[in-house]
């Protein structure tokens, strides 16, 4: 991932779009790992609602990087110890312009089997709706 890595804010934020090509690198991640059998991938992308007669083009996405990073960690934890099989959670989300019909937030989460794999990845993702200081803005 070293030609990704000039976007990255920090482990959980990244300039602009969440890109194909990002998206494709971070599922290998964990390849490795032969006693993971399954692996829950939720990809959030900016939509182009119409919102009073206008249609929204980009979201912009601010955030209280420190405090993100502190509740990301949280959250990772969390889900860690909830879900005994979990081996690993990954969080990603835009900050920036991010374009409709471009990703904005990635979470990968892989674990032995896919009934926690998937009841994991879909409890971190409302605890990262609910808890990350991430705001947004649409343009339009």
């Amino acid at each position: 991932m070293n030609h990704t890595r000039p976007f990255m804010k920090n482990r959980y934020l990244v300039g602009g779009p969440i890109t194909p090509l990002l998206i494709s690198e971070l599922m290998t991640l964990g390849n490795d790992d032969t006693g993971a059998g399954a692996v829950s991938i939720f990809i959030g992308k900016v939509r182009g609602d119409e919102i009073e007669g206008k249609r929204v083009t980009a979201i912009e996405y601010s955030a209280y990087e420190e405090m993100a990073v502190r509740e990301a960690d949280g959250i990772v934890n969390t889900v860690r110890s909830a879900f005994s099989d979990v081996r690993s959670v990954l969080i990603l989300h835009s900050m920036g312009v991010v374009r409709a019909g471009e990703a904005s937030l990635f979470i990968m989460v892989t674990a032995g089997r896919r009934d926690q794999a998937s009841r994991a990845c879909r409890h971190t993702l409302e605890m990262v709706k609910e808890k990350l200081p991430i705001w947004k803005k649409e343009l339009f």
